[in-house]
């Protein structure tokens, strides 16, 4: 038996109304907002009491999504410093093509995106970037060169 696609990616984050403002600038769409509690939540995390808000951005495509979680109970836990570099064991970044990738970190700047370095061009074929968005959460940016 093999997967049928892979239907999101979850990040947890403080703030979540700063994260989709995040998300929609880069371009995504909010496709819904929803409250998550009870039982099957408890049962699938592995926690006890998860209540959380949760909002779902897709690509403008339709093919991927995140959900970004704000958990009420029980609070997040952050372990780590959100400024590590990105070649920490188990961090992980969304990776996104964009059309003008200047264009894009200029428009996500007044959201808080930080380049973790700069602006790097791969011979002859992309234009690349790390930012670190709301709560430390790491994109990637990759815009193909014709």
């Amino acid at each position: 038996m093999a997967i049928q696609r892979m239907d999101n990616v979850g990040i947890v984050v403080e703030d979540l109304d700063a994260a989709i403002a995040f998300f929609v600038e880069l371009g995504m769409e909010l496709e819904g907002r929803a409250e998550v509690s009870g039982p099957v939540a408890d049962q699938c995390t592995g926690l006890d009491g998860v209540h959380c808000d949760i909002a779902m951005v897709r690509t403008p495509d339709g093919n991927s999504r995140l959900e970004l979680a704000k958990y009420r109970t029980p609070a997040a836990v952050g372990t780590k410093p959100r400024d590590l570099p990105h070649n920490i064991l188990g961090t992980h970044r969304v990776m996104f093509a964009v059309d003008d990738i200047k264009d894009t970190v200029a428009r996500l700047r007044p959201y808080g995106a930080e380049l973790l370095g700069e602006i790097a061009q791969f011979e002859e074929s992309y234009l690349l970037c790390y930012l670190r968005g709301p709560d430390g959460i790491i994109i990637g940016l990759a815009e193909e060169l014709h």
